[in-house]
């Protein structure tokens, strides 16, 4: 059988092209994401940054541990402490001591994140004027880089200022340093301080004080912003790589597959020539899987080799697009070749073994049939698979909807759960093929002529080509529709959700990261004709389980005019009953019950008993809870809501609301320009990474989509010449032949359509329940495109190979044994 096999491989060469590029693809997108995924796991070490040069920092408390039973539980406190004041007093008898703020400057003009220091601060990076002075007034600057020179003004957030020197820029930061006292001004809460003292002496003199963090050597990282900005990129990376491996590895394994047996059915009657020379069924076996197993070897090492070529690729496209840090690389490792050449080599096998075991009882009498319908594109095993794939999808759904319908609207489970789904609706797809040909094609078969009638019946007729061609446009349209809108009908809901609550008129928010003053907000209170409400951001911790330490953002407000400007989802307890001893939280709290108490540790770390006084429902998961201001200690004040009095006049609110802002900087938004603002859009970073996911994947299908027409419409070669002999004309069997590519396109659109509308409806269920009641939004503009790029490339794909076929003469290919 080596013999016969070989020739095979040398006569049958488009078709195992055609499944060498599947799989040499698939491979390649399996090791480049595994080597993505592996960079990804380690980051290098990071060094001080803005604090280099000093000698000891002193920090406050940023952060609760709670200890439980699995070992101790820690969160970043929403609003860190100050270094206590007689701990301070204690370091300025060591020494020099200089107090640290970090605060958000915006400019139109200048780079998009710039942050205000004191300029005393500037020495510990250390920082050295290039050009100018330091600043000595409180309308003067000096900045990082050369996006502005000494002697310009530049408009910010609080007020014009001049720039009069400039240091070189660090690559870590855009600085703006004020005077110190200015800095005072912008950032009244100064966190942390340098301290030019002996490191053991400052540590004898915090040693009373809880939480006070001594930082010396390269701990100083931790003052420095986000110091945990490398461990946070290496989690969004490995969400990202990872959702994107499980997508493509599902889209490379899935087209292999389908590839493979497609191949192999091709084959029928070829198999039914060896029967009849006396071939046994174990031969016939035999020699399929040694031919998948030849491709597979060149193929997977072949992946391997592009997937070395694109890793590098990725990694550059990751770091341009601000997804991954400046030091990420693609790293030295092998073990991504391994799983992708193995793995390779699995699916071109597994994609074999159930077509080869039918192509073993395959019996002689095959080759005498001039007929290629398909009687039994269904085997048991592939209804028994697709029935028992789509029982779980529809279990595990109705399950979710009854146990935690807030599971479906997190992102790995609305991402994951449309593959299942897919691969039920692939394997029953020859059982709705016909039926959905004979409804798509029953008005062109009406016409005039006979061309309509024979695209219908040649594609109902090849039920099995017309399932396997439809395959890659069934993952483009359901990938496309199930995850973009998703996203979609998600950001809907959470609007939908916003818009609900909002019923307050204006809503003022402050320029900068301090919050709104005292003075501002007794001018706002001030304003006659209107009911004015100001709530701070916070967090309040809760313990579940007595082993998870949970965070809630939360929001502190009055609640008497919380209740006049906002309309909360309760579903038990009354606003009204919110005071100082009390919390509003949400039916995802383990403990929801009105009246109970809970203990909680406040956004400083204070633990504290409350009592539950009303419980809001779940919604999108953004809910939170609610306390008063004096459970939310330190917190600055970033939104008043403004709700008009019966007669007060909207414009003359307005006005009145800009003078009293005008001081300290603020913006006052009506009802509807701040929902416009506001309205929550996917992150930049999920937005990527589903292009990404996307983009690999679709590329792919379509090119397994050209791939797979490829090898159906050069196996179509005698049959096209019969119609030839029959007499049709050269264009209009190249009608025919691109009128059956759109057909099957349209099958696979409308399959793929079915599956996303079936995930949109979960979740809009999930939605429903969770009592937030918005519509399913289809991104209809990217389907069409993905059907129109399908449609293009399947049309081209067959056009092609069928007018190189009819070069040939017509009776020479009647003549020619299959």
């Amino acid at each position: 059988m080596l013999t016969t096999t070989l020739h095979t491989l040398r006569t049958r060469w488009v078709t195992f092209v055609g499944s060498f590029v599947a799989l040499s693809l698939g491979v390649a997108l399996i090791a480049v994401m595994g080597l993505a995924l592996a960079s990804s796991l380690d980051a290098p070490d990071r060094r001080p940054e803005r604090f280099a040069a000093a000698p000891v920092v002193v920090k406050g408390q940023d952060t609760l541990e709670v200890p439980t039973s699995n070992g101790d539980r820690t969160q970043k406190l929403a609003q860190p402490r100050a270094v206590p004041d007689e701990v301070v007093a204690k370091l300025r008898d060591l020494g020099t001591v200089v107090e640290d703020r970090s605060f958000a400057v915006r400019d139109e003009s200048g780079p998009a994140e710039l942050v205000g220091h004191p300029w005393s601060t500037a020495a510990f990076a250390p920082y050295e004027l290039a050009a100018g002075r330091a600043p000595e007034a409180a309308d003067e600057v000096v900045v990082s880089g050369d996006w502005a020179r000494p002697g310009i003004r530049v408009r910010t957030d609080t007020g014009t200022v001049r720039v009069v020197g400039t240091v070189p820029g660090s690559g870590f930061e855009d600085a703006v340093f004020y005077t110190d006292a200015r800095a005072a001004q912008l950032a009244p809460r100064s966190l942390q301080l340098v301290v030019d003292a002996d490191a053991a002496a400052v540590r004898e003199a915090v040693r009373d004080s809880a939480g006070v963090q001594v930082l010396t050597g390269n701990a100083r990282r931790y003052a420095d912003a986000d110091p945990d900005r490398d461990s946070e990129a290496l989690t969004a990376m490995n969400a990202m790589f990872g959702t994107a491996g499980g997508v493509t590895g599902f889209v490379s394994v899935f087209v292999v597959v389908s590839t493979f047996a497609f191949a192999v059915a091709q084959r029928r009657r070829e198999f039914g020539l060896l029967r009849t020379a006396g071939a046994t069924p174990g031969q016939i076996r035999r020699m399929v899987v040694g031919e998948a197993l030849a491709v597979g070897v060149l193929a997977s090492a072949t992946g391997c080799a592009l997937g070395s070529y694109g890793a590098p690729k990725l990694a550059e496209w990751a770091v341009d697009e601000g997804l991954a840090p400046r030091w990420f690389t693609i790293g030295d490792y092998t073990w991504p070749y391994q799983l992708a050449f193995w793995t390779g080599l699995f699916v071109a096998l597994c994609g074999v073994l159930a077509a080869s075991w039918r192509a073993g009882r395959t019996g002689p009498t095959e080759a005498l049939r001039e007929a290629s319908v398909d009687n039994r594109p269904m085997t048991r095993g592939r209804w028994l698979f697709g029935a028992a794939l789509l029982i779980t999808a529809a279990v595990t759904l109705a399950l979710a909807l009854v146990t935690n319908p807030g599971e479906l609207l997190q992102r790995k489970t609305y991402v994951s759960r449309p593959m299942l789904l897919i691969t039920s609706v692939a394997l029953l797809a020859p059982v709705l093929v016909r039926p959905l040909v004979r409804l798509i094609a029953w008005l062109p078969a009406q016409l005039p002529g006979a061309g309509g009638m024979l695209v219908r019946e040649n594609a109902a007729a090849g039920v099995r080509r017309t399932a396997a061609v439809a395959a890659p446009v069934l993952v483009t349209v359901a990938l496309a529709g199930s995850l973009l809108g998703a996203t979609a009908t998600l950001d809907q809901a959470k609007a939908a959700e916003a818009r609900e609550r909002t019923v307050a008129d204006f809503v003022v928010t402050p320029a900068g990261d301090a919050g709104f003053d005292g003075p501002t907000l007794k001018r706002l209170r001030a304003v006659s004709g209107v009911e004015v409400s100001a709530s701070s951001s916070s967090a309040v911790y809760v313990l579940e389980d007595g082993v998870a330490l949970i965070r809630s953002e939360a929001r502190a407000a009055e609640p008497e005019p919380l209740a006049a400007t906002a309309r909360l989802p309760l579903a038990a307890g009354k606003l009204g009953d919110l005071d100082d001893d009390s919390i509003i939280v949400n039916k995802e709290w383990r403990r929801h019950t009105v009246g109970e108490r809970v203990d909680v540790w406040l956004g400083d770390g204070t633990r504290k008993s409350l009592k539950i006084a009303a419980v809001m429902t779940v919604g999108t998961g953004d809910n939170g809870v609610y306390v008063t201001p004096r459970n939310a200690p330190s917190a600055p004040v970033d939104r008043v809501d403004v709700r008009l009095a019966n007669g007060a006049d909207a414009d003359t609110v307005a006005a009145a609301l800009r003078r009293a802002v005008r001081a300290s900087g603020g913006n006052v938004l009506t009802r509807d320009a701040w929902l416009r603002a506001m309205r929550p859009e996917t992150n930049r970073t999920t937005r990527a990474g589903f292009l990404l996911v996307l983009g690999i994947a679709l590329l792919y299908t379509g090119i397994s989509l050209a791939n797979t027409m490829v090898m159906a419409t050069s196996d179509r070669a005698r049959e096209l010449a019969v119609l030839r002999l029959a007499g049709a004309t050269g264009r209009q069997v190249l009608r025919l032949v691109g009128a059956e590519a759109l057909m099957v396109v349209m099958v696979g659109g409308l399959l793929g359509a079915l599956v996303a509308g079936l995930n949109l409806v979960g979740m809009w269920c999930a939605l429903g329940l969770l009592s937030v009641w918005t519509s399913i939004e289809i991104p209809w503009a990217t389907l069409a495109a993905a059907v129109g790029a399908c449609a293009v490339l399947a049309v081209v794909s067959a056009v092609i190979p069928a007018g190189l076929s009819l070069r040939r003469r017509a009776v020479e290919w009647a003549g020619t044994p299959e």
